[in-house]
């Protein structure tokens, strides 16, 4: 397999590791972002002279543009970007601050987007490339206690769907990666979860709360076969546009479109009724 240069963001821990981890040991360069000198060390170790570490908030528009900017000119063409970098906020709608919801959007959207569009003129200038985010299986489902970080991944699902549709013509793949429950630190000390203060919600979402941290550290998914995953989709001719990972995710996305595809039928007439009677008027 032809060797290539990767950007991953986040690859200190969870998924963004695993991930970085499969790259490496496919043969493969990798550029991953970081958050602290400690990290890019343990990071450039792990295969040195092909995984190189870069401290980067993915917040930082200025900085994330100019980390591209300057891996393009030092390590080299970028082939494949993953916007990984990302973070849980748990909390009912009611009570989950706003302050708490737009750093949400700040880091799993924003952050994201800054990443690929930062990227996104090198890859167009060479007509190839693949990009990649990381989303959720909560980008195409919403469960009780997760408003903010649903509302985050279903933003990140809809504007990676549209890129997709821009970006086919110069021969750029764009796929979102919606992993179900993987075992990472993602539901336990990488969770923000927003203070309990109406007693209304106890019966519906503390059970849920405390379901959530006891299964941290024992979920159904393999972070290194994700990975394998990711990397494998690499490979082929035609990338899809959505990889769920996970048979939870399956299941759980498959439960959640169908009750949209039954309000629209059961609604269907209704819906109809909207349109002017003599048609669009051009």
């Amino acid at each position: 397999m032809e060797q290539r240069n990767w950007l991953i963001t986040g690859v200190s821990t969870g998924l963004g590791r695993a991930i970085a981890r499969a790259v490496l040991d496919a043969g493969h360069t990798v550029v991953g972002t970081v958050r602290s000198v400690g990290d890019l060390r343990a990071f450039e170790e792990s295969a040195p002279g092909r995984a190189h570490g870069r401290i980067l908030d993915v917040t930082d528009d200025r900085a994330v543009f100019d980390t591209v900017a300057e891996v393009e000119r030092n390590i080299g063409p970028l082939d494949v970007v993953v916007a990984n970098a990302g973070y849980g906020l748990e909390g009912t709608f009611e009570e989950t601050p706003l302050a708490e919801v737009r750093r949400q959007f700040e880091v799993n959207v924003f952050g994201a987007m800054a990443t690929l569009q930062a990227a996104l003129p090198h890859l167009r200038r060479r007509r190839s490339g693949h990009l990649m985010a990381v989303t959720s299986m909560g980008g195409l489902m919403a469960v009780p206690g997760m408003s903010a970080y649903c509302a985050s991944k279903f933003a990140l699902e809809g504007a990676l769907e549209a890129l997709g549709k821009e970006v086919a013509q110069f021969g750029i793949h764009v796929t979102a990666i919606e992993p179900g429950s993987f075992r990472t630190d993602w539901a336990g000390r990488s969770m923000t979860r927003a203070e309990r203060s109406i007693e209304d919600y106890d019966d519906l979402f503390a059970p849920i709360r405390k379901a959530r941290q006891q299964a941290s550290g024992n979920q159904l998914g393999d972070p290194v076969k994700a990975a394998g995953a990711i990397v494998h989709i690499t490979t082929v001719e035609q990338p899809p546009a959505h990889l769920l990972l996970g048979s939870d995710a399956l299941r759980l996305v498959g439960a959640a479109r169908r009750a949209v595809d039954a309000d629209i039928r059961t609604w269907e007439a209704l819906s109809r009724t909207t349109d002017f009677p003599d048609g669009a008027q051009l």
